[in-house]
Parts: structure tokens; C-alpha cells; sequence
């Protein structure tokens, strides 16, 4: 069976949602793309999801109504750390903010920060030697 991780693309924009799906499938060949419109539905698709395919990764937004990116990466330092282990998580901000970017940078379940629009070249990059070469 080919090597499929799943993503889960937490992120409220409709259109930066298309764009990174579409980047998804066409450059990388990604199939199984979960969209949560901000942390509070990403934090119920991991409680509910039923995927078995490791590792999961996750596309974060960090400026989100309801449940931004910082505070679900709060809650999700309560979660198991079975699930956390088979986990990488990339952030995507346009934040020119020093300490905002401290913040994404020095959180210990961050695999990268990336710069929006999504550098899907540098993701694929990182993708790469973290996922496929490990």
C-alpha cells in the first residue's frame, strides 16, 4: 500500500482553503485533505476521526476566529501523546510580529513555520525529509 498520510487543513479563509487542497493533491498527491474552519473544529476532528493512517499532519492558520492557532495549540498539548507523537504540525501565518513568531517557533510541537501564501515548494522540501525519508 503507497505511503497516503492524512492532512488536516485548520484554517477559516474559503479561498486559501482551495488553494492549499488543490496544492495538495496536484504537487504532492494527497488525498485525504480534513478542512476544520478554526482550532475548535480542528480540536473535534481529532477527538472524532476514526483515520488510522499515520502520521497526521496539520496545516495550521494562526489568526482564526473563534479558536486561533495559539490557543489551539494550548488544547492540544492536553491531548494524548500517542496521537502527538504521530504528529507533525506546520504553521502558516503572514505575521510580521516578532513575538508572535517567537511564540509558533519556540512551541515544542511545531515542525515549521511557514509564510502565507502556502510555499508549497518549501513545504514539499521539509515534507520530504521529515515525513517520506524517516
Amino acid at each position: 500500500m503507497p505511503f497516503s498520510p492524512t492532512f488536516l487543513l485548520i484554517e477559516d479563509n474559503l479561498i486559501d482553503q482551495l488553494v492549499m487542497k488543490q496544492l495538495l493533491k496536484k504537487v504532492l498527491f494527497v488525498h485525504k485533505i480534513h478542512i476544520a474552519n478554526n482550532g475548535q473544529e480542528g480540536l473535534q476532528w481529532l477527538a472524532n476521526s476514526k483515520e488510522s493512517d499515520k502520521p497526521l499532519i496539520i496545516l495550521l492558520d494562526i489568526q482564526m476566529p473563534f479558536m486561533n492557532g495559539f490557543e489551539f495549540l494550548k488544547e492540544y498539548d492536553k491531548l494524548d501523546s500517542k496521537l502527538k507523537s504521530e504528529t507533525l504540525i506546520y504553521v502558516l501565518s503572514s505575521t510580521l510580529d516578532q513575538d508572535e513568531i517567537a511564540e509558533i517557533t519556540e512551541n515544542k510541537y511545531v515542525s515549521k513555520m511557514l509564510t502565507k501564501p502556502f510555499p508549497i515548494e518549501e513545504f514539499k522540501d521539509d515534507f520530504y525529509i521529515n515525513i517520506i525519508a524517516s
